[in-house]
């Protein structure tokens, strides 16, 4: 009679490795998105920090300097929650949360304050300016109030992911980690969007700012279809509230009715 040998790779090694998946994927997630704002951000500020010294933008107004320190903080402290969990320390988990409540509404209205002063930064910075750089700034204008849909939209699904996973987080731990993740993902098209080696379809369609981020959310998504066999109920809420967000950006990006409306509150125009 044969006798079936048992590989020790396969036998002990991969639900060993399975196990330190399940346990360490959120901390890769959110290193991973750490790792998207850096890619994104940093050559795009040294180059605008090179066009302010040579006089050709105007200098970062102090509303991007605070959204930036609180984006940097939600990152930072969703790494170091994910972390927290993942080495067995729920307590001080739980402790550090508490932080995330105030941190969220916070960096949501910096984010939204940070549009307006934009535009009002340029417009005071082309004032007795050549016409060639008049025309600029209104292109520049019109980009900027386009941008405000992507700012507002990635505002209120952010906030709403975060209310969602902090309601659940007693009663639904699997939910509350995956709705976090999922929340810090909205606003990473302002990283994409900064990557010139990517395609992207801006100024005319915003329609790869919901293309890119997905690449964020595959591999907690493949992960979670591998371990489950089904699509975990975080993603259907996901699907539900950033669909239909990203249809009607889609429909009144660049809309004349949009460019008529938004001016007098963005920027008095």
């Amino acid at each position: 009679m044969a006798t079936q040998v048992h590989s020790p790779a396969t036998g002990a090694g991969a639900p060993s490795l399975t196990a330190f998946i399940d346990k360490w994927i959120y901390v890769f997630m959110a290193a991973m998105l750490i790792a998207v704002v850096l890619v994104g951000f940093i050559p795009d500020s040294l180059g605008k920090i090179a066009a302010v010294r040579a006089g050709e933008r105007p200098p970062f107004p102090i509303a991007m300097h605070v959204h930036a320190v609180l984006m940097g903080s939600w990152l930072l402290l969703l790494l170091a929650q994910t972390t927290l969990m993942a080495t067995g320390r729920k307590q001080g988990h739980m402790q550090l949360g508490v932080t995330g409540m105030v941190l969220a509404p916070a960096l949501v209205l910096a984010g939204v304050m940070l549009v307006p002063t934009n535009i009002r930064a340029f417009l005071d910075f082309s004032e007795g300016a050549p016409a060639e750089v008049q025309e600029q700034v209104q292109g520049f204008l019109r980009f900027m109030t386009d941008i405000a849909l992507l700012q507002l939209r990635a505002g209120f699904c952010f906030l709403l992911f975060v209310y969602l996973a902090l309601r659940a987080r007693k009663s639904d731990s699997g939910f509350h980690k995956r709705m976090i993740i999922l929340a810090t993902i909205v606003p990473m098209p302002a990283a994409f969007d900064r990557m010139p080696f990517l395609f992207h379809t801006l100024p005319e369609s915003p329609t790869t700012t919901h293309l890119w981020p997905l690449l964020c959310v595959a591999p907690m998504f493949f992960w979670d279809l591998y371990r489950q066999r089904s699509i975990h109920r975080a993603y259907w809420v996901y699907a539900a509230v950033m669909i239909p967000t990203g249809i009607l950006l889609n429909v009144v990006w660049g809309s004349e009715w949009w460019h008529s409306v938004a001016p007098p509150i963005l920027y008095g125009g």
